[in-house]
Formats: structure tokens, sequence, C-alpha cells
């Protein structure tokens, strides 16, 4: 059994963060919605309760039972969990006088405590809620106050467990990852043993158990996840693995051709399928960002499906999941609610007959990457931005044609090219270009012309949970601009997407 810390989420826009902290510490975490708490097994090290857009004041409040939580493990709860533990056990939350949101430092620190060792008087930390404890139970030790909250934290008297009404988790908490760090490794006694190394071993051998002498059909995309999960499946299972890369008329320029050639040299068994005709006659007149997704995720199980018929004993379809997508495809009242679908998540229709293998399923972007370095593969894979899984498809803001695709893939191309070029590639982690479903009045010569809007987009980000524009330079955007429209037939706009993540998602459908 491999120990671990769990997340209770209650909707908190930072519950994703405070596992990735935690993993940071080389420590293993898994988030479950407060509603579907799972087994309570002894490999459970410590739980922690999230924030929350809710009030525990609210008549319809999320509420968990704790009894069996509080007897067994520490407990750690952030801003709601904290305000939870305190207004349900006897003590008080009121809405805030002022409304406290942002930076703040504390002016109490109880540094003997064990949860604050190594956090100095003074510290900045994060605080984001709108209620605040007024009163504490019983038996609950204040352990830090700032200026305007007197309990920014507290310890329960004779318990291993802890309220606190910042949020740790983010960067702005200025020892935050000390606070984390002193209750994962020092509380709960987790032995830091969560390494890419430690996966690998765990997961081939995990995948040789569970696959046997099957055979293994995967998707390839020439994406980081995908290229890491066939890596995996391949020293697992070796030859039983056979990849299928589908054109699906929706890559980037010259990328069908680009990514057989990378997997030339890893061993890997890739079979390559021009299907760009079906996809875009099934996507024919279609402008509804979520009916896209679904029919180039149907017409690709349709194709993928046949493919892997032509194999004989195909028993696995596996897949490049990963964690954020299996965090944001949960829909249930309150927190994760779906943001949108994901191609790698849900299941297959009944007719593929096919068992799922999800070999990344447990990790974080970031992670991923660190396991591919890892296993060996090239940094020009691995160094890949991010793609989405129905590619321009959903970079089109409105139907489909096959001359909507060169453009966008000659914009998309200009843009790319140039961030290499510019040594700017790799300082963003994701960027693409966008043809909007707008077109505006220009001059180009002695001709006025009616043609096409472009925006570009480019981000920073870790694991695509959280994203923050990238102030790319003017110099640079004035060249991109210039090029493309000098040069991509049917544009003559280039915008520039200066929006964060949240409210604004990284692709605009």
């Amino acid at each position: 059994m491999m120990e671990k810390i769990l997340i209770l989420d209650f909707g908190s826009q930072y519950t994703q963060l405070i596992a990735r902290k935690i993993r940071e510490l080389n420590v293993y975490c898994e988030i479950f919605p407060y509603n579907k708490v799972p087994n309570l097994d002894n490999d459970i090290k410590g739980v922690i309760l999230s924030g929350s857009p809710f009030s525990v004041r609210d008549k319809n409040a999320l509420k968990i039972n704790l009894s069996n939580i509080r007897s067994r493990f520490p407990l750690l709860g952030i801003c709601y969990g904290a305000q939870y533990m305190s207004h349900f056990f006897g003590g008080e939350v009121a809405p805030s006088e002022t409304r406290e949101y942002g930076r703040a430092n504390l002016s109490f620190v109880n540094s003997d405590n064990q949860l604050l060792k190594g956090i100095s008087l003074n510290s900045q930390v994060w605080m984001s809620h709108g209620d605040t404890i007024i009163n504490i139970p019983d038996k609950y030790n204040i352990i830090a106050s700032t200026n305007d909250v007197k309990v920014a934290a507290y310890q329960v008297q004779g318990e291993k467990t802890w309220g606190i009404q910042f949020h740790p988790e983010v960067s702005h908490s200025i020892d935050g990852k000390t606070l984390l760090k002193n209750f994962v490794i020092d509380i709960c006694k987790c032995k830091q043993d969560w390494t890419p190394d430690s996966f690998i071993d765990s997961t081939i051998e995990g995948l040789k158990q569970k696959i046997g002498k099957d055979k293994v059909v995967l998707g390839l995309s020439g994406g980081v996840d995908s290229t890491v999960a066939a890596m995996l499946l391949h020293k697992a299972v070796g030859k039983q693995l056979t990849c299928i890369f589908v054109d699906n008329g929706l890559l980037r320029k010259n990328e069908f051709n680009m990514v057989l050639d990378s997997y030339k040299g890893m061993g890997l068994n890739v079979i390559g399928i021009n299907a760009k005709d079906k996809f875009y006659s099934q996507l024919a007149g279609v402008c509804d960002p979520e009916k896209k997704r679904k029919i180039i995720g149907r017409v690709f199980i349709e194709i993928f499906d046949a493919e892997a018929h032509k194999i004989e004993n195909v028993v696995w379809l596996a897949q490049g999941t990963i964690y954020p997508d299996v965090i944001e495809s949960i829909s249930i009242k309150g927190p994760s609610a779906t943001i949108k679908s994901h191609h790698n998540v849900g299941g297959l229709p009944d007719f593929m007959k096919l068992k799922i293998v999800e070999p990344l399923y447990l990790l974080f972007k970031d992670e991923v990457r660190n396991v591919g370095k890892a296993l060996g593969i090239p940094d020009n894979i691995l160094g890949r931005h991010p793609f989405p899984g129905p590619g321009l498809g959903i970079r089109i803001l409105s139907d489909v044609t096959p001359e909507k695709v060169r453009i966008l893939q000659e914009v998309d191309d200009i843009f790319i090219s140039g961030l290499k070029e510019w040594k700017l590639y790799d300082e963003v982690w994701q960027a693409g270009a966008m043809l909007l479903p707008v077109q505006s009045v220009g001059v180009m010569g002695d001709e006025r012309t009616y043609e096409n809007v472009v925006a570009l987009r480019s981000v920073h980000s870790t694991d695509g949970m959280t994203a923050d524009w990238v102030h790319l330079p003017y110099e640079f955007l004035a060249k991109m601009s210039n090029n493309i429209i000098n040069r991509v037939r049917g544009v003559n706009r280039v915008v520039y997407d200066i929006s964060s993540k949240p409210p604004a998602t990284i692709e605009w459908e």
C-alpha cells in the first residue's frame, strides 16, 4: 500500500494547488469530493479539508461527518475547513466586518506549535474569505492571528487537529510550504518517497500484473501525456503494445509526419492513419463547441475501433489521461463542477469491448514531464507545449472547414516558429492561435478587405488548473502580426489575449 494524504474538496479554486504543493514534497496525495470519502485505510497518513466558495452559515452548507477522521488521523482544515470545525463544534462564524481578501501579515505566531515551526512573526499569508471565526469552541487554542483576524489559526487541545483561515498553498503565503511540510512530514510522518523513479517502478510492475500477456492499443497524439504513457507500457509489455496515430485534419501544420518521424528511434510500434476527410464531413456546419468535442471524440473512437480490430486479440485500450482531466470531469453538487468534456475521460461505448488502462491518471502535468525525463524521453518531445485533444477544432470558433483549418495552421505555424526563433518557446507553458467567428475591415495596398481576425494566446502554468497570460515583448508581437497578415491569405487583423485562468479558460472553447 502507498501512504498518502487525503484531501477532501469543498469546491475551492485552490484545492489542486494543495495537492501540487504536497507532491512537491515527494509525498503522494489524492483529492476526493467532501461527500465521496473513500475507505479510510491505514495507508492514509493525514487528512486536509479544503476551502470553499460556500459559507458554513448557509442553510445548505456542505457538511461532512468527521467523527471517524478526527479520532484516527492528523487533520488540517483550510479556510472553510477551519470554519467548519469551529462553527459546527460549538464555536461561531460570522460575516467579516471587512471582507478579507489578499495579503495579510501574522501579528501573533505561536512558534512552539508543531504546525507553525519555522514561521516567523509578520509572515505574509493569503486570505480569501467573507466569513471569519469570532468564537472558537472550548479546548480550541489560538496559535496565530493577524491584525484583522484574531483566529488566523488554532489547534484542538489533545488532538492532532488544526484549522487555519489563510491559504498556505498559494505562493503569496510566503511560509505556506513550510506549514504544509510541518503538517505532512513532521506531524503525519510521511516518508517523502513519492518520486519519478518510484512511480515508474511501481507503475511498470502494476501494468505487468494487470495486463499480463494481453495486447494493448494506445492512441498517440505526439504530446507529452500519450508519449509517456506509451513508454511506460512499452517497458511493461513490450511488443504487446500497438500505438495508433490518427490524423484528424485538426493537427498543427505538418504535425502528422513530424510526430511519426519522432518515434522512429524510440522502439514503439506506431501505425499512422489519415482520416481528415471523415472528420471534416462529420463536423460540417457544427458550431457548438461541446458538440464539436463530442463529434471529434466519437469519430476518433470509430476509426480507432476499426484499426484496433485489425489487430487480433486486443484486450486493453491505453489512454494518456492525467489527474486534472479526472478532477475537471467529476460533476457533483458544489465542488469540481464539469468545465468541459475531456476526450480521455468517461469510458468507452459498449461496442468497443476493450478494458481501459490509464498509467498517468494520478499525475499532474509537471509530474508527467518529470517521469518522462526519468524514462529518457527526448527533450524535444517533453518540452512540447500541451495541445488539446480536439486540436484546432476548438480553436476555430465556428464551423470547421478545410479552408479554415488551412488558415489557422499557417497562423499557428508562424506564431510557434516565431516563439522558437526568438528563444521564447521554453518560457511559455502553452501557446496557440484562435480563428475568430468575425471579420473586420482592412486595407491592403489600395484595396479594401473584409477578412478574418485571429487571436494569439500564450500562458504560464504548471498543470493547466490555473494560468496567467505571458507578457511577450511588443517587438515580437508586432513582428508576428506583420508576418501573419502578410503571409496568410484570408487574415487582416491579429489580436493578443490577455486573460488569465480563472476566469478565462486556456482554450477559447
